[in-house]
């Protein structure tokens, strides 16, 4: 037999719900998540909590443990001290469907704005061909596994609500990310998406989603500032403009035309309430003439790219000159624990969304 542990659960749903107090059996070894099926089989038989691999891959049983966001499967009750009470509650961003379960849709419909990988045109699948180090360059973001934690805590989405139809998150940054380091990705326009579509300008860099992010993804230190600052050579570097001027970058990077989803009319979005169209540009390869149409699920017109991939001479353009080192040192300083008391944390959700 285990020790008896003090518990405060959120026991609710989308219309309002309040702390409830237990006392639960704690074994040596034990995780949140077991604690919560325990309460479920002995004393809670409808608590609701969304879970599935129990190894901290899956990234289901996202929740907020003593204020600070979790995965339940890999909190061990051996790091809270045997009298502290441990308060158990939903992600505080996202609307609450019942208990510890809350609506994360708004991240679904995010992924599906990101346009996704466009491969080269004239290389065949199993023809890609990169530099190790480009592989290790991006391998790190691959690493997600989607708890949806780092947009939990990110304030943006988290304190203005207002925020979340021009804000992506860092989670679909470092998508973003990813994509434009990738030599072999054929879009030219990944940075003007991240700034005019996805929002990347409202970050603050303040490192609370590197802090919670379970795989330890440098979130801000590796893609978030990088981005920032392609994006802003790209826009304000004095040599790249000059360059721009002097090479007439503008004209030939314009696209030649609009095609929608490579069908070449509007179609209707099913996805979407609004009804609107799903289109997709195609661009103008300038360094060999040749022309691809990419198509792309995104839920408006993309702006047209600045600069191609490579040069006519097989190089990259001067703005993507980049360092050797994945990612500098931030000058926040080290990591530290979240200020949140755990004392008595009182849970208010989201009002949810109004669907008439």
């Amino acid at each position: 037999m285990g020790e008896k542990r003090h518990f405060r659960v959120w026991r609710g749903d989308d219309a309002g719900g309040q702390l409830e107090d237990f006392q639960v059996e704690v074994n040596e070894g034990e995780v949140v998540l077991d604690v919560i099926h325990r309460l479920q089989a002995t004393q809670t038989p409808d608590l609701a909590v969304r879970w599935n691999c129990k190894a901290g891959k899956c990234g289901s049983c996202s929740m907020e443990i003593n204020g600070k966001p979790r995965l339940g499967c890999m909190t061990r009750m051996s790091t809270f001290e045997e009298t502290e009470t441990v308060t158990v509650t939903p992600l505080r961003t996202f609307p609450v469907i019942r208990d510890l379960v809350t609506d994360v849709s708004f991240n679904y419909q995010k992924a599906r704005e990101l346009p996704a990988f466009a491969p080269p045109a004239g290389v065949a699948p199993g023809e890609y061909r990169m530099q190790q180090i480009d592989v290790e360059r991006s391998q790190e973001f691959r690493k997600c596994i989607e708890c949806f934690l780092c947009q939990n805590v990110c304030h943006v989405i988290r304190d203005h609500d207002d925020n979340k139809t021009a804000f992506s998150g860092p989670r679909f940054f470092i998508r973003a990310a990813e994509l434009d380091m990738h030599p072999l990705d054929a879009r030219t326009d990944r940075k003007d998406m991240a700034v005019e579509e996805q929002g990347i300008g409202y970050c603050n860099i303040t490192k609370c989603c590197s802090e919670v992010c379970p795989e330890h993804i440098k979130i801000t230190d590796n893609a978030i500032i990088p981005m920032k600052e392609r994006a802003v050579d790209r826009r304000y570097d004095p040599i790249a403009w000059l360059g721009s001027k002097i090479f007439r970058r503008q004209e030939l990077d314009k696209p030649s035309g609009y095609a929608t989803a490579g069908v070449g009319t509007a179609s209707s979005s099913p996805g979407r309430p609004d009804g609107g169209t799903v289109s997709s540009p195609v661009h103008q390869a300038a360094a060999t003439g040749a022309q691809g149409d990419i198509s792309m699920n995104w839920h408006r017109e993309a702006a047209a790219g600045h600069a191609a991939a490579v040069g006519p001479d097989g190089k990259l353009p001067v703005t993507e000159f980049t360092g050797d080192r994945a990612g500098a040192q931030s000058p926040f300083g080290d990591d530290v624990p979240l200020p949140m008391s755990v004392q008595d944390i009182n849970y208010q959700h989201p009002t949810p969304p109004d669907e008439h």
